[in-house]
């Protein structure tokens, strides 16, 4: 199977043929923002410092050793949980025009709605692998509100091949975190069935 890779910046015709489920990479910039990054500009209307339209963020707080003259070095960028960021999605993709969204988990019916109101991804970098996403860093080329500290520092970086990027959301608005819980919920009444059958006689 080809392998899938988008490309900074990214337009509504890349995306628009990519579903919930598929497995996709990142080439190009992106940009660590969560809850505070979400907060300053849904509800305090503050600009982002970095332009992430038809660009990707990435929920994320990452270990970033500083070199010295304004640069840095990637240690560790593990995603955080996205749902976190649920309440301000919608309006933070309506105002920024971001494309890609990377984190942790799934995410709920703002998000999708999001997605496919404006033409963007959910992505789910798989947990346990931050050293392996540091590695797929090649430089961090910004560091904006670095008053916020390391994690909410927003860190734009240049990345080759970022992933895999499983796809929660997709722009169509299906929701593949939400389709495997009701895949679940079937197989687990339909197991626990069986099971009573064989413990019946224990009281």
């Amino acid at each position: 199977m080809e392998k899938k890779i988008l490309t900074t910046p990214i337009s509504l015709e890349d995306i628009k043929n990519i579903h919930a489920g598929d497995i996709v990479y990142l080439t190009g910039h992106i940009t660590t923002c969560r809850d505070v990054a979400h907060r300053r500009l849904v509800e305090y209307g503050r600009e982002l410092p970095v332009d992430i339209r038809n660009g990707a963020i990435l929920h994320a707080g990452p270990i970033v050793r500083e070199l010295g003259d304004n640069e840095y070095e990637m240690i560790s960028v593990g995603p955080t949980t996205s749902m976190r960021m649920e309440k301000f999605e919608y309006e933070f993709v309506k105002n920024t025009g971001v494309r890609i969204i990377v984190g942790k988990g799934g995410m709920g019916p703002e998000t999708q709605r999001a997605c496919q109101e404006f033409g963007a991804l959910h992505l789910v970098f798989p947990a346990g692998n931050a050293v392996l996403a540091a590695t797929e860093v090649e430089e961090i080329e910004q560091a904006n509100w670095k008053e916020l500290g390391m994690p909410e520092t927003l860190w734009t970086c240049r990345v080759k091949e970022f992933g895999p990027l499983i796809v929660s959301i997709d722009t169509h608005g299906r929701n593949y975190f939400e389709e495997k819980k009701v895949e679940y919920n079937k197989k687990k009444e339909e197991v626990l069935m069986d099971i009573y059958k064989h413990v019946s006689f224990i009281k």
